[in-house]
């Protein structure tokens, strides 16, 4: 291939060098970055924050997570999370990789209970390139049955591999929501294998629509992002929302293991109540999130210093819960131990999340520790783009890092007591997974 090299003309090879020798725009720090937002006439959101990053991230997110499955389609967001770079309509699984791996770019997709996200990362010069290859993964899926079946041992292994702490959580919400929020993001073993291609395709057809999604970039500029998403082929339609409503419920699950792992939670605030969602927050790192330095004690929180004197010596870790959606959410805590203290940490932990009171102090810090946790997440391009994109699809705009701090800041202690009240009179909901010789039912806990 040594004629390849004098097909460059000399001017050309000159000038690209002479231009990266240029000095590159000044980062800008991604919590203080202007955060620009358009809304096309199609409905769909683009949103963007140009912070000069060498990386630039594109995201394409639809309103199409599990709670949108029904009884006849349980799992489908699973699989569309496998079939994601399997062949597409214009592009071959393989064409795909090699010219995703040739200018060393990535293509990623997560999903979770409402959402579902394609996200492209690739250097600056190169995102022109790959603009089409993100919209085909997304938007234009094949789902070639011969491919789906290969690629079931991937939901097998995906299921085969998750911790007993996660799947308690899951249990969690099917116990609190039954239905809508409640639907497992990993797909029922019952379903794998009876998900079809024309199954996937509809569930796109109905879901991935233009009033339901979003276009989100992280250090790219907005006017190139706009006019790459107004060329996108997004269908227009109307599609019905499933609401969820908090039931409260018990699911237990005893298996042969050395642990047992309990979650216990009532429910939360929705993410569109914005100054109660934020209480909730800070109220979860006021109980206490864990240690906050590796290998360092959680026994300086209210939950921490519960569940420790309620074990002694064993072995027992627990954590404060807080998951906000659209129109509900979850708060309580997760304990993961040795089986013959998890009934007392259990309690332990009831108790406290029932007291109704945080002191001043523990206030001051959770607001501290949240306020870090958000500017810091806001500092990776990853969760930014992640963050930008959530809050574009599922409230219709976006605040920046630093706008929320100063929002955290401005919340009072009678806010996050007025949330800690209400999960001391909330109805309870439990999750429990491992040997549970020794964790209470949900009537005995009070």
């Amino acid at each position: 291939m040594a004629s390849n090299t004098i097909k460059n003309p000399l001017l050309r090879t000159v000038a690209n060098r002479s231009f990266s020798a240029q000095a590159c725009a000044k980062p800008v720090p991604s919590a203080n970055a202007e955060v620009k937002t358009t809304v096309l006439p199609n409905k769909l959101i683009v949103a963007s924050v140009e912070n000069n990053s060498p990386i630039s991230r594109v995201s394409i997110l639809f309103r199409a997570g599990s709670r949108y499955e029904t009884h006849d389609n349980y799992g489908t967001s699973h699989v569309l999370r496998i079939a994601a770079g399997l062949g597409t309509k214009c592009y071959s699984q393989i064409g795909i990789t090699r010219q995703i791996q040739q200018v060393g770019a990535n293509i990623s997709v997560t999903s979770d209970r409402e959402l579902i996200s394609y996200t492209l990362e690739t250097t600056r010069n190169e995102l022109e390139n790959t603009f089409d290859i993100l919209s085909n993964v997304a938007m234009q899926q094949a789902f070639k049955p011969w491919e789906i079946s290969d690629n079931l041992s991937r939901i097998k292994y995906d299921l085969a591999a998750l911790p007993p702490v996660i799947r308690s959580v899951d249990l969690l919400h099917k116990a609190a929501f039954r239905t809508a929020l409640g639907n497992s993001i990993f797909c029922p073993k019952h379903s794998i294998g009876k998900i079809s291609s024309e199954t996937l395709q509809h569930f796109v057809r109905s879901h991935y629509l233009a009033n339901r999604g979003a276009v989100v970039g992280v250090g790219v500029d907005h006017d190139r992002l706009l006019a790459y998403a107004q060329n996108l082929c997004i269908e227009d339609g109307e599609s019905c929302d499933q609401s969820s409503t908090y039931k409260g419920g018990e699911i237990r699950v005893d298996t042969a293991s050395s642990s047992a792992n309990v979650a216990v939670a009532v429910e939360g605030a929705s993410l569109k109540s914005t100054q109660e969602a934020l209480a909730f927050a800070v109220l979860q790192y006021a109980v206490g999130v864990g240690p906050s330095v590796k290998w360092g004690s959680q026994n300086n929180t209210p939950l921490g210093k519960a569940v420790a004197n309620a074990a002694k010596d064993d072995p027992c870790a627990v954590s404060a819960l807080n998951a906000s959606y659209s129109d509900s959410g979850l708060f309580g805590f997760v304990v993961s131990g040795a089986p013959n203290v998890a009934g007392q940490a259990v309690k332990a932990a009831v108790k406290q999340l029932r007291s109704g009171n945080v002191s001043e102090e523990d206030i001051r810090r959770g607001k501290a520790q949240l306020k870090a946790s958000v500017l810091m997440a806001v500092e990776s391009g990853a969760e930014l783009v992640n963050e930008i994109g959530a809050q574009a699809v599922l409230l219709g705009n976006v605040t920046s890092g630093s706008n929320l701090a100063c929002v955290i800041d401005q919340l009072k202690s009678s806010d996050v007591n007025a949330a800690a009240k209400k999960i001391a009179s909330g109805k309870l909901s439990l999750a429990a997974v491992g040997n549970l010789t020794c964790v209470p039912y949900l009537d005995e806990l009070k």
